[in-house]
C-alpha cells in the first residue's frame, strides 16, 4: 500500500452515525429491524476494478487514526422518494491516504462505511478516488464494480 497526495474532488459515501439505523430499517421489515439494531451491525463494501488493473484515479482510503470527529461534516443524500445523510470530510493536514498501486481484478478492497460499535479502531472508511500523478497520460478510465452488503453479528 502507499501514501497518496492529491485527491480527485469528493468522497463516496460514507454513512452518518444517526443515517446508517435508517437504511437498516428502510430494507427490513419493521419488527426484523428493531430485533437487529439491538446488536451490533456494519455497512460494508467489496470493491475492485474490473478488466484490468487501476492505471487512473485509483480508489484511496484514510487511515481512520487520523480523522478526527470535526472532520466529519454531514451532508444530505437526497433521492426522489426520501433524503439520506453521509460525512462529507474536511481537509485535515494530519489525513494519512493510502491506495494499492496498479490494483489488479484479483485485489478486492473491503471497506467499512458504518460500524455500530461505538469502541474499536475505526467505525467508518473514508474513501475517495485520487489523480495519481504517476498515472501515463494515455491510461485507460478506472473500471470497478461494488457491492454493499449489511452484516449483523
Amino acid at each position: 500500500m502507499s501514501s497518496c497526495a492529491k485527491w480527485s474532488g469528493g468522497f463516496t459515501t460514507i454513512k452518518t452515525l444517526d443515517s446508517a439505523p435508517r437504511r437498516v430499517a428502510r430494507h427490513l421489515r419493521p419488527e426484523e429491524a428493531e430485533w437487529r439494531l439491538k446488536r451490533r451491525f456494519a455497512i460494508v463494501n467489496f470493491w475492485r476494478p474490473i478488466g484490468g488493473r487501476v492505471l487512473q484515479t485509483p480508489l484511496a482510503v484514510c487511515d481512520a487514526r487520523t480523522i478526527d470527529s470535526s472532520d466529519l461534516l454531514p451532508s444530505d443524500l437526497v433521492y426522489p422518494d426520501w433524503t439520506g445523510e453521509t460525512y462529507s470530510v474536511a481537509f485535515n493536514p494530519r489525513h494519512r491516504w493510502y491506495w494499492y498501486p496498479h490494483q489488479l481484478p484479483s485485489e478486492a478492497t473491503l471497506l467499512k462505511i458504518y460500524d455500530s460499535a461505538a469502541h474499536g479502531p475505526a467505525r467508518l472508511t473514508a474513501h475517495t478516488a485520487f489523480d495519481d500523478p504517476t498515472s501515463p497520460p494515455n491510461a485507460p478510465p478506472r473500471r470497478s464494480i461494488e457491492v454493499r452488503a449489511i452484516v449483523f453479528w
